[in-house]
């Protein structure tokens, strides 16, 4: 077995135990904790498919500050056994049916996998998810799409400082 077989092997692990800590940990920093874990996880296998950008993309926003702002959530609803809500009929009716559409998920894509049998992920090779390519793409055949969005966002910066602005 080579060393990037090890490595997806090790990663798939690590994402497949981090996953499913999220559902059974009771605390829910632990959760967030371990979803981290998951998309370290998520982001290695990225790199694996010589997909960096995405990778980076993937710590920054989802590791980096979605799991912060779930944290904020969490730490600001102050949960506790006096707060937990009482579990309806409805609710569980609600979760059966939304546990049999993703058995039902889950069997479709082990249908489809079938079909892929024999192909594989290029690995190590082409140039498709590099960020010097994407950079040559964006600012080369979108550079005006791309200045248009950034002074857009300049100026819902500069509206969110104004409207926050204490007179």
């Amino acid at each position: 077995m080579s060393a990037t077989q090890l490595l997806f092997w090790f990663l798939s692990a690590l994402a497949l135990l981090g996953a499913i800590m999220v559902l059974i940990s009771k605390n829910p920093v632990h959760s967030v904790l371990w979803l981290i874990t998951v998309f370290f996880a998520i982001s290695g296998h990225y790199i694996l498919m010589n997909a960096q950008f995405l990778a980076i993309v993937n710590l920054i926003v989802y590791a980096g500050a979605i799991m912060v702002l779930f944290l904020f959530v969490i730490m600001l609803m102050n949960l506790d056994k006096t707060t937990d809500p009482q579990k309806n009929w409805w609710m569980k009716l609600a979760g059966v049916i939304s546990g049999g559409c993703l058995l039902m998920e889950m069997a479709t894509l082990v249908r489809q996998a079938a079909e892929m049998k024999g192909k594989t992920v290029m690995m190590k090779t082409g140039d498709i998810g590099l960020i010097g390519h994407l950079g040559k793409f964006l600012f080369n055949d979108y550079v005006v799409p791309f200045e248009i969005s950034s002074v857009l966002f300049l100026s819902a910066m500069v509206g969110a400082v104004v409207i926050g602005k204490k007179n």
